[in-house]
């Protein structure tokens, strides 16, 4: 994995050990949504500060984060939901405790090898381009047009016709595939 920047190759290979100990007490490890996994798939061209986990089990993960080296920040001034490890340098947040609010197919759900034997569940491509899209699609981040293009031009083997259908799904019908692949 030595294509990207250390410190999140460090933060997967924490995702990665914290996944398998959830897994280790019969427990679904969390899933990496949002910018990371832009990360993951661009192999850090477009890099991230935090970690975005969805889980439907925040109350198993939070106590194993901490054995890992996770603390809450707390105190005044300080107004996160997030986990930080002093460390890396990274922090980790539970964002929902469905896939795209239950949107997403699990099936679509990939695993990526971290390290040897250890693994990680992310966010698939099509619904990673279609979250990016939706936000694209509300106005207040112009920027996740050019991120969807980008992973759009990097992924192999798409399924189409469910992008089409989640992309449409995620911006009120007004964006498709098109909107990713005619700019090019």
């Amino acid at each position: 994995m030595s294509d990207f920047r250390p410190a999140f190759e460090a933060g997967l290979q924490v995702l990665a050990a914290i996944s398998k100990a959830m897994d280790d007490k019969g427990f679904r490890p969390p899933v990496l949504v949002g910018g990371a996994a832009v990360e993951l798939f661009t192999v850090s061209e477009i890099a991230t500060g935090d970690f975005d986990l969805v889980t439907a089990r925040q109350d198993v993960l939070e106590p194993i984060m901490q054995t890992h080296g996770f603390t809450k920040p707390h105190g005044l001034g300080v107004n996160t939901r997030g986990w930080v490890h002093p460390e890396l340098g990274l922090g980790f947040e539970v964002v929902g405790t469905s896939l795209l609010d239950g949107a997403a197919d699990q099936n679509y759900i990939r695993i990526i090898e971290v390290g040897s034997s250890q693994h990680v569940a992310i966010i698939g491509p099509e619904d990673l381009i279609a979250d990016r899209m939706g936000q694209y699609a509300s106005g207040t981040a112009p920027e996740m047009l050019e991120q969807a293009i980008f992973l759009f031009t990097l992924s192999k083997d798409l399924d189409r016709n469910y992008m089409e259908e989640r992309i449409r799904h995620e911006t009120a019908g007004k964006y498709g595939v098109s909107d990713v692949e005619d700019t090019q």
